[in-house]
């Protein structure tokens, strides 16, 4: 069997990281992480961060490591990592984003459906566990081809840079609605 290459240079960053993840996930005397990558987004400069909306309580950014192409996180915008220490205000406003957002997630990227989840803990996944986040990741009928079944490689068709721009645009009237 032979091997191709396919390029893919966003991934250096995620590779990179994985050395420095216990030390990044270290808690502080609050309990908070120094260094959450979705604080520093609401924080710095939108496009930068990939941050694609905004809302009073929460904040929708693509993930730089994406399962599939539109692979977003939706947070809220204070760092707590349960269910329970959100306000009821904060739960509510995630919930109504995301039955907000689907639809014209399905529309601007013509999916055909979605995978929405949330992992609580790290000893369930979660990668930030100081930091709740929703992972939306867009489906298409017939995503799954040979390359992840054959060469264990799976192929994301669209650059961030591209997405942000799409979404951003989209995405923005959603916010509106909030203010």
């Amino acid at each position: 069997m032979s091997f191709g290459q396919i390029w893919a240079p966003w991934r250096i960053g995620y590779l990179t990281d994985l050395s420095s993840q216990e030390s990044k996930n270290s808690s502080d005397s609050t309990g908070g992480i120094p260094s959450c990558f979705l604080c520093q987004a609401v924080e710095g400069d939108a496009r930068s961060h990939w941050v694609v909306a905004q809302f009073p309580r929460s904040f929708i950014v693509l993930n730089r490591f994406p399962y599939n192409n539109g692979h977003l996180l939706l947070a809220p915008l204070r760092h707590e990592g349960r269910l329970e220490q959100l306000t009821a205000e904060e739960r509510i406003e995630l919930i109504e984003v995301m039955a907000r957002v689907i639809p014209r997630l399905e529309e601007s990227l013509r999916a055909d459906g979605f995978n929405i989840g949330l992992n609580l803990g790290h000893a369930a996944g979660a990668g930030v566990p100081g930091h709740l986040h929703w992972h939306i990741v867009p489906r298409w009928a017939g995503d799954t081809n040979f390359m992840p079944v054959v060469a264990g490689v799976k192929v994301i068709p669209q650059a961030l840079e591209a997405l942000w721009e799409l979404l951003n645009r989209e995405l923005t009237p959603v916010s509106d609605e909030f203010r």
